[in-house]
């Protein structure tokens, strides 16, 4: 059989090398799988570099579609036009998409009209807020998919609420964990951490980058006034996009325990969190890996759609108004964090799971 996978970002490889790892560990034993590699080039990201590919272990792309840059419609567009051609010229038996990017439903009604299956691995998790595009992009997706690899019962949940076959269904956990995993004893400490004289759980780690968080100039600037006065006097290591460091600057937010620098390679960003006090991010990815490091990590949304992070890991929702920082972040300092556990099937084989139930469907 062809399998056709798909990613879109930095973070999609990190959740398709796993499965590409899984698949070339069967094709070793006899099984009859080719896979394509496709990116959508919807990121531009100067980190996805041969370093990149080398370091995780992740092969190049066999093709990039180069599809980055213009509004969402036009990004979508592009990614519907350019995979088509794609599809067309390299038919599969089935596409597989991850996560909830644009090229995650791009790529899912591409294969659907061409007549081709498609998989979705992290389906079935809501946030319930239609003002992120993400939510969008995962509920098109799982309105047409046809295999659902799901990393909590929560997402098992959702998906039968809204009419999905339980058959169709399959409970496999969280590839981004698989990486997590493979990786953890290979992280880098970062070049400044003894330049900036960091010491284990001893500083903070803060990433933004939502817009209602970082565009919002007034609400940045009181958030970031919030962590730094409260984090008694710890240093704030916090890794930035070159866009938000110039709104930052622009807002004179500035303070001898605050250190922005570059963004991170996976393995130095992940050290980095490791050996953290705390993590402060309006990410969700960032959540489900403080979880499984055991992590205290405040989340700055009002929303989550990895609810399993806050009902059995270290997380829990701060929301965006500024003045719940002190309160989360006196918990941290007390003593008072919860400890938490690591969700059930988050233990480095739900590539191996998702591989076993592809070749079981397809005989």
């Amino acid at each position: 059989m062809k399998i056709t996978l798909i990613a879109g970002a930095r973070p999609n490889f990190m959740k398709i090398a796993p499965i590409l790892h899984a698949i070339k560990k069967v094709q070793k034993q006899g099984q009859n799988i080719q896979f394509r590699l496709v990116h959508t080039g919807q990121h531009y990201d100067a980190k996805m570099s041969d370093t990149f590919f080398r370091e995780l272990n992740i092969p190049h792309p066999n093709v990039n579609l180069e599809c980055g840059g213009g509004t969402q419609a036009e990004q979508t567009a592009s990614i519907l036009i350019a995979f088509e051609k794609e599809l067309l010229a390299h038919p599969a038996d089935l596409v597989l998409v991850v996560g909830d990017v644009t090229s995650t439903m791009a790529c899912a009604i591409v294969a659907k009209k061409l007549n081709t299956k498609v998989a979705h691995v992290e389906a079935g998790i809501r946030s319930f807020d239609l003002t992120m595009p993400e939510e969008i992009n995962r509920m098109v997706t799982d309105s047409i998919t046809d295999y659902f690899f799901t990393t909590s019962k929560t997402a098992n949940a959702n998906l039968l609420e809204y009419g999905t076959k339980e058959e169709s269904i399959f409970y496999v956990g969280n590839v981004m964990i698989d990486t997590l995993l493979a990786n953890q004893d290979q992280f880098q400490k970062p070049l400044f951490f003894e330049e900036l004289k960091l010491k284990e759980k001893e500083y903070f780690v803060l990433t933004m980058h939502r817009p209602a968080n970082v565009d919002e100039t007034q609400k940045l600037k009181e958030t970031m006034t919030e962590i730094l006065s409260n984090v008694n006097g710890l240093p704030v290591v916090f890794p930035i996009h070159p866009r938000t460091a110039k709104i930052i600057e622009s807002l004179n937010i500035s303070a001898s325990n605050l250190h922005i620098v570059e963004p991170l390679g996976y393995l130095e960003f992940n050290y980095l969190v490791q050996y953290a006090k705390a993590v402060v991010t309006d990410s969700g990815g960032i959540t489900e890996e403080t979880t499984v490091m055991g992590v205290p990590c405040l989340t700055l949304r009002d929303n989550t759609e990895r609810p399993e992070t806050i009902t059995i890991g270290t997380n829990e929702l701060v929301g965006t108004n500024p003045k719940n920082i002190k309160p989360a972040l006196d918990k941290i300092f007390s003593g008072t964090w919860k400890k938490g556990g690591i969700p059930d099937l988050w233990d480095g084989k739900a590539a191996e799971r998702i591989v076993k139930e592809i070749i079981n469907i397809y005989g």
